[in-house]
C-alpha cells in the first residue's frame, strides 16, 4: 500500500509518500510559507534530483493540491493516478488524554483532537487543517491520526502529575504530556533490536537532541517518564526554548524587564534556550559548534549547559528505572554531534559506560559508539517519524 504522510505546522506541510510494503520513500517534499507571498513547494522523486517551484499558497487546500500535483505529474511524479494511494498518515501534536495510540480518523475524533487544542493552540490547529484539506481532496480515503504524545501515556501518575493543587488535572488536565512520542517510540524499539532482547526486557534512555529536544525512559517497552510537560517548553534547554526553570522568574522577569505574561512567555520560547545562553550568537548547533571550537565563551557557554542538562536526565531516569540497558541518540543533534555526545557520555562513568571514540565519529547514521566492555550499549540511531507514522497507518488500516 502507498502511504501519504502528512505533517501540517501553521505555515508549512511536509509530505512524503512511502510504500508500506517495503518501507521505500517514494518521493517527499515541503510546501512553505503557506497563506504568505513567496510560497514555495520543493519535491524530491526517488532517485531524482529535487523540482522546486515558487506559487501561490493562500491555504492549506491550495498545497494539498499542489503536493498531489506533483505526486501525480505525468513527467515527475511518482504515481500514476490518486486511486494509487491508499491511505493517508497524519501527524497530530497534542492528543491530551483521550488518544493512547494511533486511530482512524472519524467526526468524533476530529472533535476530541479539537477539543484538546487550546493544550498546542500553535499546531493542532494546523494539524486539523491539513486532515480536512486532505479530506476534501482526497475523499474516501482513510485517514489516521499519528499523536506525539500517545506514547507518553503510560507514564504512571506519579511521573505526570504536578506538585499543583489537584484539582488543576481534574478541572484542566493540567500535566505533564511529553512531546516526541513517534520518534521515542521508533527509536527504542530499534534500540531493541540491536540490542537483540526483548524489547519487553529492557530499560532504555532515548535522548532525542535537536532544536526541540527532550528525553525519556522507557521500561520494559512503556514510557514511564519523559522531559517535556503540558507543553514543549518544559524539560531540556533547547534552541530557542527555556526548559526547565523557577516558575518565579516569570513573574520576576516581568517585573524587572517590564514585560507582561505575554512578553516573558515569548522570551522563554523564542529568546532563551542554547540562543539565549550564547549570547543571541545562534539557536543552530553547527554554528555553537564552530563557536566551541574556536573557543568563543558564549558557544562554549551553551554547549557545555545544554549537555550538562542532558546528562541530568540521563541520571534521573537512570534512577527512575532502577538501571539502564541502552542509550540512544537521535534527531538532529543526537545524530550528528559527535561533541554533544562525548560531553554526554563523559559524564556517564559511573554507569560503566565508556565510549568509542573512533566510533562517535559518526554523522546521521546507526552505530553504537560504546566500547565493547561498555556495561550500557550508547547508540546514535536515527529517527524516522514519517516511516513510525506510514506503519500505524498501515497497520490500522491495511
Amino acid at each position: 500500500m502507498k502511504i501519504l504522510v502528512i505533517n501540517c505546522g501553521s505555515s508549512s506541510l511536509k509530505f512524503q509518500l512511502i510504500d508500506s510494503d517495503t518501507e521505500e520513500v517514494l518521493g517527499k517534499g515541503l510546501c512553505e510559507r503557506i497563506g504568505i507571498d513567496g510560497s514555495v513547494i520543493n519535491f524530491t522523486p526517488a532517485g531524482r534530483d529535487k523540482i522546486v517551484r515558487e506559487v501561490p499558497m493562500p491555504d492549506h487546500n491550495k498545497a494539498i493540491e499542489l503536493v498531489i500535483e506533483a505526486l501525480t505529474d505525468p513527467d515527475n511524479g511518482v504515481v500514476r493516478e490518486l486511486s494509487e494511494i491508499g491511505a493517508v498518515g497524519h501527524r497530530i501534536v497534542h492528543g491530551g488524554e483521550a488518544f493512547t495510540k494511533s486511530v482512524v480518523i472519524d467526526d468524533k475524533v476530529l472533535a476530541a483532537i479539537e477539543e484538546v487544542s487550546d493544550l498546542a493552540p500553535l499546531h493542532n490547529p494546523a494539524n486539523l487543517i491539513g486532515v480536512r484539506a486532505c479530506q476534501k481532496a482526497m475523499p474516501g480515503v482513510p485517514m489516521v491520526a499519528v499523536f506525539d504524545t500517545a506514547f507518553h501515556q503510560t507514564m504512571p501518575e506519579e511521573a505526570y502529575l504536578y506538585g499543583l493543587p489537584y484539582g488543576y488535572y481534574e478541572k484542566f488536565k493540567v500535566r505533564r504530556y511529553g512531546f516526541h512520542g513517534t520518534s521515542h517510540a521508533f527509536v527504542s524499539r530499534r534500540a531493541a533490536e540491536i540490542i537483540g532482547r526483548p524489547y519487553e526486557e529492557l530499560k532504555l534512555i532515548v535522548c532525542h537532541l535537536g532544536n526541540g529536544a527532550s528525553v525519556s525512559a522507557v521500561k520494559n517497552g512503556k514510557c514511564i517518564d519523559t522531559s517535556m510537560g503540558l507543553t514543549p517548553l518544559e524539560g531540556l534547554i533547547m534552541g530557542t526554548r527555556s526548559g526547565d526553570i523557577d516558575p518565579a522568574v516569570v513573574e520576576y522577569i516581568g517585573q524587572k524587564d517590564g514585560k507582561d505574561l505575554a512578553g516573558v512567555m515569548n522570551v522563554l520560547n523564542k529568546k532563551s534556550g542554547v540562543f539565549g545562553l550564547s549570547g543571541d550568537l545562534s539557536s543552530d548547533f553547527r554554528d555553537l559548534e564552530a563557536g566551541y571550537n574556536k573557543q568563543d565563551p558564549g558557544a562554549t557557554r551553551a554547549i557545555m549547559t545544554f549537555a550538562y542538562h542532558v546528562v541530568k536526565y540521563i541520571g534521573a531516569y537512570t534512577a527512575a528505572m532502577d538501571g539502564v540497558d541502552g542509550i540512544c541518540f537521535t534527531a538532529g543533534v543526537g545524530e550528528n554531534s559527535p561533541l554533544v555526545r562525548r560531553l554526554v557520555a563523559g559524564r556517564l562513568s559511573f554507569l560503566g559506560i565508556t565510549l568509542d571514540e573512533e566510533a562517535n565519529d559518526v554523522h546521521g547514521k546507526e552505530r553504537t559508539i560504546s566500547t565493547p566492555d561498555s556495561r550500557v550499549r550508547v547508540m546514535v540511531i536515527p529517527t524516522n517519524e514519517e516511516l513510525a507514522i506510514a506503519r500505524d497507518t498501515a497497520a490500522l488500516v491495511g
